[in-house]
This record gives C-alpha cells, sequence and structure tokens, in this order.
C-alpha cells in the first residue's frame, strides 16, 4: 500500500482505467465473436454489418490506447479475411 498521498490517488485513476479498459474490450470480444457466429452460419450481409460495428469499436479502442494498434489491425484484417469466405 503507497504511503504517498499522489500515489494514492494514481493508485485510484490506475484501477478505474483498468476497469474500464476491461469492459471496453468485452465489447470488442463480442463483437468479434458475433462476426464470427454470422459467417459461420452463412448469413453475408449481417455478417458484414456486424463486422462494421467491430471495425469501430476496435478502432476507438487502438484510439484511447485500450489495445495496440497493432492488435486492432491485426484483429480487423482477421474479420475481413472470414467475411470475405462467406459465399
Amino acid at each position: 500500500m503507497a504511503n504517498i498521498k499522489s500515489q494514492i490517488k494514481r493508485d485510484r485513476t490506475n484501477e478505474l482505467a483498468r476497469e474500464r479498459n476491461n469492459a471496453a474490450k468485452a465489447t470488442a470480444r463480442t463483437a468479434i465473436k458475433k462476426v464470427e457466429v454470422l459467417v459461420a452460419a452463412g448469413k453475408k450481409e449481417e455478417a458484414e454489418k456486424a463486422r462494421r460495428e467491430a471495425v469501430a469499436l476496435l478502432d476507438q479502442l487502438a484510439q484511447s490506447g485500450a489495445v495496440s494498434a497493432n492488435s486492432a489491425a491485426r484483429k480487423k484484417a482477421h474479420l475481413a479475411r472470414i467475411v470475405a469466405t462467406v459465399k
């Protein structure tokens, strides 16, 4: 436990940021999973719409720093690749 007042405040803000980031990443994982389920079901139009929503979420996460830009790009490329395979 920190003794310094400023470090106690930093610990508090870091914990809030961690919770916020984890919640945002969970939302993105759910969006990615939704795309994968739609692709498995062969629903191309719905999968494409869900992919656009997931890409927007990933862009927001990358911009806020919750995930790295490379990680977001990798996940977006994965989604584009699997949606393109649907006939």
